[in-house]
């Protein structure tokens, strides 16, 4: 058996090996003004922690285990409904649907269920499996990985921007809901000061348009038609002899864009603040704080109404427009299968970003939300009926939506596809000009917005709780007093107000355009795709696998260690080279963006994702990779003229006399000798070291007359040969 031999007296390590390059060598006092040299087979450390971590360091990898009262749910149903709010947004809406006609009609939900199958579920479970076990925020929860935090940040930065403009589109719902408090609808025609003789009343149809030759009915028109058709024909416009529908704008479309945004012609006219949409911002950022004053134990209790309100009213709503003449028409349109379309590379991309994009995948709010959960909560039950309610209330919503497009385009006698828009036109242009075709309008009107709003909400919330409650584990210290965590969360949500101004004003709506384009793909992608890497390959899926039967009694199964080892991070690469080598320079009403705002759009995109390379490389450098890189670069001792007579000036010196070897912050040395050596500052003279040599094995050399200073540990035993 190797002698143990305690070391406490001191250690001074030989930066390199024996002349035979066979041996380690550990020069040790032996009390006669002589070092000895002892030949080291095993080191055995047997440190003793005694730093205190800084918990409020936010560059070191200690960290506090965090409060022992850290809030919790109060019922499994707050979690799933919290989920569910957050999972369903306004995406489902609008997004959902437009990408459904565009890309196939029922053809599309094949590739969407694909992918729900091999990329969104297993990021969801995973997600829901890494924030549970650890109990921690996106940022906190790197713990498991120091040098990959940077995707804690960009998953936080990335949420932070997506709730900036979110709530900006929630305050246009809030304004739409209070503007539906009448007894006619603001946009039910087009006598009103924000109109333009472009717009076209309800009441014509698109068949009452067409004349032929010079006989015109021009006592059927309205004025302000027969102006552009007059105008027309001095241009000579209208050699066909027909008005398209695309030569005017509904009242919808024009209070929209002339009087609740106020849009300018681009973005390089942004103009000024809209007050109405500045006060609905405010209000909008108000209700956030309010109902996130007390973290989760207030969300908890809201998300019953903002979770279950929307789904009554698109009950109600569906039931209606399966009422209206056309309803089935648009529905028909909707899921008719056109399987052409996927052959389209754009389809099956489309399909992916949906699914991240509907499923809020990759930013943190899963992990956020999660992490409140008990330790041995189900969270592969919970994830499946999520992830099933979420993409069922996607199809549903579609329904409810081409149901009442199809009205709209029997009412005017076009193609469903003359009335369908994608994005915010389809929630604030083409639905209210179906409400106003209904009876009791406002009714309707109130419901609908509210019903909006209810879902913007349930979503912003999680959304915002993410980047809070990520900055609380973070830094605990914010969490001291009742007064500062307020003074924190109300400070978080001002600035977020503030940030959100410019999306109001009268070029705002092509900023929040260019933000929503920037964030809502991409930089989800990226980080999905190194978030399967660190924890299934850096990590380890064996060892992850371990952790989620810790926690719920069972390993995941062959096809969920499949996905998260190479399916999903593969398809997720495939995706960012897709969308990196196919990218689309984006547009708002075919008015292009000018090379400024393109910049600032790619900047956007670079946010979050130069975040993870670069905490990497400051994390490197500053726990020793630039000093070990710095001496890797350094030459060898063998490095020389290769014949011993060429051998002069510095390169006949075999060896160099040291007045000090302190390796304190080495980490290259803590790393040999399996101690953690960085953290210490002692040091103490080698003539105050006592006699820790063992008989056998010792040659002797000589003690430079002036002092060595070495760092040592607490406590080493190193085992003699």
């Amino acid at each position: 058996m190797p002698e143990k031999v305690p070391l406490d007296g001191g250690i001074v390590i030989s930066p390199s090996l024996d002349q035979n390059n066979s041996k380690l060598q550990y020069f040790l006092p032996n009390g006669d003004n002589c070092m000895e040299v002892l030949e080291v087979r095993e080191i055995i450390p047997t440190f003793e922690e005694t730093r205190v971590p800084d918990a409020s360091d936010s560059l070191s990898e200690e960290v506090s285990d965090g409060p022992s009262d850290r809030a919790s749910w109060g019922g499994k149903m707050e979690f799933l409904l919290t989920c569910v709010g957050y999972a369903v947004g306004l995406g489902n809406v609008w997004r959902f649907p437009y990408l459904c006609y565009r890309n196939g009609g029922g053809a599309f939900l094949i590739p969407y269920t694909i992918m729900l199958a091999l990329v969104g579920l297993p990021l969801f479970y995973m997600e829901l499996a890494f924030g549970q076990f650890a109990s921690l925020g996106p940022i906190a929860i790197w713990r498991i990985n120091p040098l990959m935090k940077g995707l804690g940040y960009a998953m936080v930065i990335v949420s932070w921007l997506i709730g900036l403009y979110y709530n900006v589109v929630i305050a246009q719902t809030v304004y739409y809901f209070f503007a539906s408090m009448t007894s006619e609808l603001p946009w039910a025609s087009c006598n009103n000061t924000w109109n333009t003789n472009s717009c076209l009343p309800y009441d014509i149809k698109h068949s009452s348009t067409r004349f032929a030759g010079s006989r015109m009915y021009l006592y059927s028109m309205p004025s302000n038609i027969l102006r552009i058709v007059i105008s027309s024909f001095i241009l000579g416009n209208l050699s066909s002899g027909i008005l398209e529908l695309s030569d005017f704008r509904t009242p919808s479309e024009e209070y929209y864009k002339f009087h609740v945004l106020e849009q300018s012609d681009s973005i390089d006219n942004i103009g000024g603040v809209s007050w109405r949409l500045a006060l609905c911002l405010l209000f909008s950022w108000s209700v956030v704080f309010i109902v996130l004053l007390r973290g989760i134990k207030s969300l908890g209790k809201v998300v019953y109404f903002t979770a279950i309100f929307p789904y009554i009213m698109l009950t109600i709503l569906l039931i209606r427009g399966l009422t209206l003449d056309g309803a089935v028409d648009g529905i028909v349109y909707y899921l008719k299968p056109d399987f052409s379309k996927l052959a389209e590379p754009r389809v099956w991309s489309d399909a992916a970003t949906q699914i991240f994009y509907s499923l809020s995948a990759c930013s943190g709010g899963l992990i956020a939300m999660a992490s409140y959960n008990k330790f041995n909560n189900n969270c592969y039950r919970d994830s499946i009926i999520v992830a099933f309610i979420n993409c069922g209330t996607s199809i549903f919503a579609g329904l409810v939506i081409f149901s009442i497009l199809g009205f709209m385009a029997y009412e005017k006698g076009v193609t469903v596809d003359k009335v369908v828009d994608g994005g915010p036109g389809l929630a604030f242009e083409a639905y209210p000009e179906a409400l106003v075709r209904m009876p009791v309008a406002p009714m309707w009107s109130i419901f609908f917005f509210l019903m909006m709003a209810t879902l913007g909400f349930g979503s912003e919330f999680s959304i915002v709780e993410c980047v809070l409650s990520a900055l609380t584990d973070e830094y605990p210290w914010i969490l001291g007093s009742r007064k500062r965590s307020v003074l924190f969360r109300l400070g978080v949500i001002t600035v977020s107000f503030l940030l959100g101004l410019p999306m109001v004003c009268k070029g705002g709506i092509y900023v929040l355009n260019l933000v929503d384009y920037s964030v809502g793909g991409f930089p989800l992608l990226v980080v999905g795709f190194f978030e399967c890497v660190a924890l299934n390959w850096i990590y380890g899926l064996y060892h992850f696998s371990e952790d989620i039967y810790m926690m719920i009694g069972k390993t995941p199964n062959t096809y969920l260690k499949v996905c998260w080892k190479v399916v999903s991070p593969l398809i997720m690469l495939i995706l960012v080279i897709f969308n990196a080598v196919m990218y689309e320079k984006p547009d708002l009403d075919n008015v292009p963006y000018p090379e400024w705002a393109l910049a600032m759009g790619y900047l956007i995109v670079l946010f979050p994702i130069v975040v993870i390379p670069g905490w990497f490389l400051f994390y490197f450098c500053r726990k020793g990779g630039y000093r070990m890189m710095k001496s890797l670069m350094e030459p060898l001792p063998q490095w020389g003229p290769a014949r011993p007579e060429n051998r002069k000036n510095r390169y006949e010196k075999k060896f160099r006399n040291v007045d000090c070897l302190d390796f304190s912050g080495n980490p290259e040395v803590a790393r040999l000798i399996g101690s953690n050596i960085s953290d210490l500052s002692t040091s103490t003279q080698v003539s105050q070291l006592s006699n820790a040599t063992p008989n056998g094995s010792m040659t002797t050399l000589p003690v430079p007359t002036r002092p060595v200073h070495v760092a040592f540990p607490n406590t080493l035993y190193a085992s003699s040969v």
